[in-house]
Order: structure tokens, then sequence, then C-alpha cells
């Protein structure tokens, strides 16, 4: 089942998803002894978080929708706050995290995390694999120089390239070649060789055949033309150019090997080692810098050593792991300081490297220095440090707040500073982290050392499955938690341009700051109440109100539908409403400083122009009136599918737009769509439930009716899976008897019932 927000949903979603709590979820402290579970189980869901294509029904971020569902290869990880699928750095990731658990399972399976960390390999690796087209491979898709052009969230990807001028086609290009690419190739090879040894007896045989397949014919034609100057030459090259390449085809070609177990492969890899990079103005190999997206030479180095057991490479391997022990820059706290941009990813994946290399080739000696080196780079990253800064989001009481990501930020203006603080807490990234002199800046717009990436979190990973396999550690069993809506979704800003005897003008502003997920918003509309008692004294009648639209905004795109206006409609006693509805939310899209918001100015004029109008008794004026600023209010209610969303009508029924958590009921079920569908429908045909204990629309079972109720029924009709209801709830909500089963039109009954258009339920049809 993919992820998927349908229009009809968006409402009741975006309500249900704030029912159980606030979005603040830290259960470790700064201390000597970090929760490596809760890091680990915190940084797979980064992962899901930077997950593209049609969302797998695992993935638990809330704030994430299917996304650039018209690339070439669908799936995939966006690289790091922007949105392209740079294939080196996003094979080099999936090769680290394919590392981590072949090399330390025990400790995932421990804490209970082995299923997220399968799920989360396994995507990136079916995207890998069916890069590869047989003679040719996809090595990139998007276009980074377009893609760095606009600041928003992924959901809304196609209009905010259309807004800067731009096509999807040109954004999303897919960049393929049969050669030329040495560097990509080996290390998707590499990514896809690692996965099928360390998924072995995890997944299917079938799928695990294909990764073993995909490895071999991609590394062959990396192999085969021993360059990347088609590489270099690409858009890759402004962002992920790559230095040599012979270090990734060394590190493929040793994974192969362990893999198929072939000769053939470590006879490739010892080939390569003329060709690797020696340490400046020496013969000798080089030990210095580290593993990393554009450098595999230390980590194929350790796997020759482990495939060869050669004692002069296990020196090699010993040289490297001096050089991080004792000569790279050491920061009070014990972090090595590598170099400037993203010290962090360096220094978890050079305490990778010293694990294993503990743990194999060095077993049996002396290693307690690199132990103590790789145990204070982790201990660092997670808070032990001088200023108990973790650099991990949503890890530890003092975490990076504002990590450089631009659906985690959510703006609604194409703007780096708008809103000021991060809209969603993007759990389980590592950010670069410190400068040199140890410190550290929380700003999304200092992308040095505060950016996130999915190679930051490569080593840190592997590295906590060691850490989890030597020290154990407790998950946080409620998480994630719902986030707090920083405010309604949907509402609408509106000024009283002029008021008179003679009738009112006014300024609407339908506001789009979606973000749970980001989205197009269909049929959403809102209500203007007025009290016409004056003109009805008049002698007049509603339909006698001259209604004039002087600007409608949503004219100004030509393929978007205008705005549709109602004549009054009478909602009790005197007082009426004007509906203002948007059938197409194309109109207010939270993803420039032009779109986030549709205006529609109108003028309401009393029929006997110049004398009668009263705009002081109109409910909609409550905080108008004494303002000439645009307000935003609760007395100009908005409405999704008819539903009210948020605001306040006239009889005090209200909605506050998913402000308020909820708790959700306990009865939940986790079962499929299929299956909670097909268990509704019985409960529906075959229920058991005493009418006796139904209360017509109490879909919730709380025990009252209300606005709750209409958005259950609709979330459970569109997702009952994620949103079920117990068999009593299901009895209670079937309140408008035509014959349809649980439908949107028992929330509408309900949405009627309590608004006293209807005076009981439930709503009988002959």
């Amino acid at each position: 089942m993919l992820k998927k927000i349908t229009a009809g949903l968006a409402a009741a979603a975006m309500l249900m998803t704030s029912f159980s709590g606030t979005a603040t979820s830290v259960t470790a402290e700064s201390s000597d002894t970090p929760n490596y579970a809760e890091a680990l189980q915190k940084s797979l869901y980064f992962y899901e978080c930077q997950q593209a294509g049609p969302l797998p029904d695992w993935n638990r971020v809330e704030w994430r929708s299917d996304s650039t569902m018209t690339d070439e290869v669908l799936g995939g990880w966006y690289d790091a706050g922007d949105h392209v699928k740079f294939n080196l750095p996003m094979s080099y990731s999936a090769s680290m995290l394919a590392w981590g658990i072949y090399q330390y399972p025990d400790g995932i399976e421990e804490i209970g995390e082995m299923t997220n960390y399968v799920n989360n390999l396994t995507f990136v690796l079916d995207y890998l694999a069916e890069c590869d087209r047989g003679d040719e491979v996809v090595y990139q898709v998007g276009i980074g120089q377009i893609d760095h052009t606009w600041w928003g969230p992924v959901e809304l990807y196609e209009y905010g390239m259309e807004e800067n001028g731009t096509t999807m086609e040109s954004a999303r290009e897919a960049l393929v070649s049969s050669e030329g690419c040495s560097a990509v190739f080996a290390e998707m090879s590499a990514a896809l060789a690692a996965g099928y040894c360390a998924l072995d007896g995890r997944i299917d045989q079938t799928t695990l055949d294909g990764y073993l397949e995909h490895a071999e014919n991609i590394f062959s034609l990396a192999d085969a033309s021993k360059s990347d100057d088609v590489y270099n030459n690409s858009d890759a090259n402004g962002f992920y150019r790559s230095s040599h390449f012979y270090d990734e085809l060394f590190y493929a070609a040793n994974w192969l090997y362990i893999a198929t177990g072939e000769q053939s492969y470590l006879d490739k890899a010892t080939s390569y080692i003329p060709n690797l990079s020696l340490e400046l103005g020496t013969s000798e190999l080089c030990y210095s810098w580290g593993q990393c997206w554009d450098d595999n030479m230390q980590g194929g180095m350790l796997l020759y050593a482990i495939n060869t057991q050669d004692d002069y490479y296990i020196s090699r391997v010993k040289k490297h792991l001096d050089y991080w022990t004792y000569s790279v820059t050491e920061l009070e706290g014990g972090l090595r300081w590598l170099t400037t941009w993203g010290c962090l990813r360096y220094a978890e994946t050079a305490g990778f490297i010293a694990a294993v290399a503990c743990d194999t080739v060095l077993a049996g000696t002396d290693t307690s220095d690199y132990v103590e080196f790789y145990e204070e780079q982790i201990n660092y990253a997670l808070g032990v440090n001088p200023d108990n800064q973790s650099y991990v989001v949503g890890y530890g009481e003092n975490s990076p707040k504002n990590p450089h990501h631009r659906t985690a930020h959510a703006s609604w203006k194409n703007d780096l500073a708008v809103p000021e603080e991060n809209r969603h807490t993007l759990y389980g990234a590592l950010v670069g982290g410190p400068t040199q002199t140890g410190e550290y800046e929380d700003d999304r717009q200092n992308y040095i050392n505060n950016e996130v990436a999915t190679d930051y979190n490569a080593g840190f990973t592997a590295l906590l499955c060691k850490m989890t396999d030597k020290y154990g550690g407790q998950t946080d069993p409620d998480f994630p938690e719902t986030e707090q809506h920083d405010s309604p979704e949907f509402y609408v800003e509106t000024k009283l341009s002029q008021t008179s005897s003679s009738g009112v003008s006014l300024s609407f502003k339908l506001t789009n700051h979606s973000a749970w997920p980001a989205r197009v918003q269909d049929n959403i509309s809102y209500r203007y109440y007025m009290d016409l008692s004056e003109l009805i004294d008049a002698g007049y009648t509603a339909d006698d109100v001259v209604i004039r639209c002087d600007r409608d905004q949503a004219t100004m795109y030509s393929d978007v539908s205008p705005a549709e206006i109602s004549s009054p409609i009478l909602y009790k006693d005197n007082i009426y409403y004007i509906e203002i509805t948007y059938p197409d939310g194309r109109a207010a899209l939270p993803i420039s400083e032009g779109r986030h918001q549709c205006e529609l100015m109108l003028a309401l004029v009393f029929p006997d122009y110049g004398s009668g109008w009263d705009a002081s008794n109109d409910y909609s004026n409550t905080e108008l009136l004494d303002t000439e600023d645009a307000v935003i209010t609760e007395y100009i209610p908005v409405y999704i599918d008819g539903v009210l969303y948020y605001g306040t009508e006239p009889d005090g029924t209200t909605a506050d737009g998913g402000m308020t958590p909820t708790e959700a009921s306990t009865d939940a079920t986790t079962e499929s769509s299929t299956e909670a569908t097909d268990s509704a429908t019985d409960s529906e045909t075959n229920s058991t439930t005493d009418s006796s204990d139904i209360l017509w629309g109490d879909a919730n079972v709380d025990g009252a009716v209300d606005i709750s109720d209409a958005v259950s029924i609709l979330s459970y009709v569109n997702n009952a899976s994620k949103y079920p209801l117990t068999e009593q709830g299901l009895a209670n909500a079937d309140v408008n008897q035509n014959g349809d089963g649980i439908s949107n039109s028992d929330a509408l009954a309900v949405q009627r019932y309590i608004s006293n258009v209807i005076s009981a339920l439930p709503e009988t049809y002959q």
C-alpha cells in the first residue's frame, strides 16, 4: 500500500494526526552513557524523512506524502535538505547502512529495530536496482542547479518549479549513461552487493538475488570504462564531483567477493591497488583522510584485509586508525575534527571503521586506544561534550531545532528565513557539527555546520549498530509522537476595507500554510456571516443584497477555477451567510509570497443605496470593526468538503483546525487497509452490537456527538487501517441510513445535526 493523501482525507487527517500529543520526544539525556538504541531508532526515521516517490505504508513521517511522482525512476532518497537524487552519495550511504547490519545484527535485533532497519535499506536498494537498465544506468534524478532555486516542501515541488518558470521535465531530468561513470556505478554496485550480504535470510530470495545480479552488471559497466568523464561533466559536477574512481572499484570488488565467494572479484580488487591514492610525495598507500562518499579507499582496505588476512594490509588498516586516533585535530571532549564541512560525518565513519577493525583483523591485540577513540566520536555527537550539545535532531535535551532542510522547515513563502523556526522535527538527522574551535550555531542558514544529508547519517548509523550490539539500550515506545501544529493549516485573513450605511467592502485572503503534509486542498470554502435584520425590516429580502466581486486572484491563473460566490444563505432567524468556495485548491499554495494566499475582494451593498446597512451587528465583523489591519478571525469559519475545519459558527459550533491534540482510540488496530475494510463490512452487516447501546453519531465512542465524530468518520472512510473505528463506533456512525454503509454522507449528517440543520439522528431515507 502506498502512503497517499487524497483530497478527501486531507481535512480529516490533519485533525486526526494531532490526537496523540505534542512533538517533543526526548528520552535521553547528555551523560557518559548515551541511549544508543534511541539514537539508532531516530537515525533510521531520518531516512524515512528522505524518501522520494510513492511512500510505503510503513513510513512513519506524518508530514511527508508521495512526491516527485513523475521521476523516471521512482523511490530512492532525496540527498539532503534539497530534492535531488544523487546516486553517488546515496549508494555510499546505502553501503554503509548495509555494512552496519551485516557486521552487527544482534544489537539491532535486541532493541527491536530490525524491521525498521530492513525496511529502510530495502527501500533504497530497490531504487538502485531499478536504475540498472542493462546496458546503461541512471546515475542521477533531478538537476541540482534548478532544484536549488526554490525553498519549499517537496510535496509541492511541481508547483514550486512552475512558479520559478521551469518545468518538472527539466527539473527532474534523469541522467543516464553506459560509460564514463566508474565511481558512481561502482558505488551503486557496492551498495547492492553489501545489501545482498546484509539482508541474506531477512528478505525474499528473489529480491535478494536481483540485488546481486544488478550489482554484478553495474560493476561490469564501471570496470569496462574506467573513467568519470561523463559523470564529472554532468550536473553532478557542481555538487558531488568525483575525485577518483579506483577506490570505488576496489570497494565494490571486495563486497562482490564477500557476496559471491568468486576469486575473480578478489583478483579484481588486487589489480586496483597500484592505482589507489598515495600519501602526498611518497610511494606509501594513503592512510589519511577517511571513508566518505568520495573516498572509499579505507573502507575497501579494511574489507580487503578481512578478505585476505594479509599482514601488510592489516598494517595499513592500523596505520589509518593511528592517524585518526593520534594525528587528527582533537577538540575538547574527544571529537576528531578533520575538515570544515560536515566534520561529524568523517569522525563517525572513522569510528565505525575502527570498531570493525577492532572486532576483525585486530582482534586479540591491544585495541584499547582505538576503542576509546570510536566511543568518543559517537558520544560527542550524542551530547557528551563540554557544551552538552547533542548534534542529532530530536535526541537529548539540547539538540538542533533548525537544520538546513526544506521540507522540515516548511516555508510557505520560498524563504529560508520564514518561518523563524522549523515546523517539523527532523528526528535522527546528524548535523554537520562544530567549528574547529568547538563552536556551533543552530541556524538553518549555516549549511556548513547545520546541513544534514543521507551520507552524514550513514557511518553514524553503522557505528550505532556497534554501540547497541555492545551496550544495548531502550528505544522510545512512544516514538514518533504526533506533532503539535503551529497554526491552522488553512484560514482566512480578512480586512474590513470600508463600511457605511450603503454596505461593506471586504478583502478575504484564503491562506494555505499546510505542512502535515504540504498539499493542494480542493473544495475549501469560508463563510461570511451577517445579520440582515435591518434589510428585512425595510421590506427587502436577502436576495436583494447586491454582491459585487471586485477581485478574484484565482482568475490570474489560467488553469485554476475561479471562486464560487453564493447568494445569501439562511443560517438561522435573520442571520445569513455568503459562502466562497474554491473547488480547485491550486488557488492557494504554500510555495511563494504570491501564492500562499488567494485574495477575494467583495462588496455587499444595500439595495436602497446610501441608507440602512448596519455592519456592527454582523457576526463575522466581531474582530474587524476596530482595526484597519487584516485579521485572522475565527468568526469567518473555514470548511473542507463542507465540514467545519476551523472557526466558530454563530451557534457556538467550533473547530480549531487541528490545534488541540486528542488521544486516539485505544482500540485502534494495525491491520492492512483491505483487512480493515473487510472487517468494517462484516461489522456493518453482521454486527452483534446491542441497538440499545447505540449513541447515533458518536463514531469515536467518547459519549458525545460533536465535530470530532464527523472527522473520525471521514478519516475512517479514506484510510480504515490508519483510522479504524471500533465495532461500537461503526454502529454509532451509520447515521445516514441510505444503504451505502459508512461513507462521507454519514459525516455530513453528523455535521448537519450538530449545526441544528436536522433535529435528530439517524437520518433515514426511504
